[in-house]
């Protein structure tokens, strides 16, 4: 059961970074803090990490952590150049950024690391 609403959370997640990201950025209001694009990336694949793993975990019953956090970082890599490329190539009023894909990345990072340290403290991501 769990893993099924992992897979619904991290489907519906991913689809929203998608619509978000490619979404026309003139439909978008615009908030004066300054790089806060880059904070919504790096929240948007901190949220990314966690749900994937956590379904991955699920799906495939793996007790080490550590590689099945390096496949995460990977897809999350992945999907956010993926991302950062179809703003390119497919939208009008988006560009590519390497700081977005640098947030993402950090994003990503502290969501391994918060898990890391989850489970070192209590193997509570074990009993998930």
């Amino acid at each position: 059961m769990r893993k099924t609403i992992f897979l619904y959370l991290a489907i519906f997640w991913s689809g929203l970074i998608i619509y978000l990201c490619l979404k026309n950025a003139n439909e978008i209001k615009q908030i004066e803090i300054p790089n806060f694009d880059k904070i919504i990336h790096f929240v948007f694949h901190f949220v990314f990490t966690m749900l994937w793993f956590l379904y991955l975990k699920k799906k495939f019953k793996i007790s080490n952590n550590i590689n099945l956090l390096a496949v995460t970082l990977i897809i999350s890599l992945v999907f956010g150049i993926a991302i950062e490329l179809m703003q390119q190539y497919l939208t009008t009023t988006r560009t590519a950024d390497v700081l977005d894909v640098l947030a993402n990345l950090l994003g990503a990072f502290l969501a391994a690391f918060l898990i890391i340290l989850v489970n070192a403290y209590n193997g509570l991501i074990d009993r998930i």
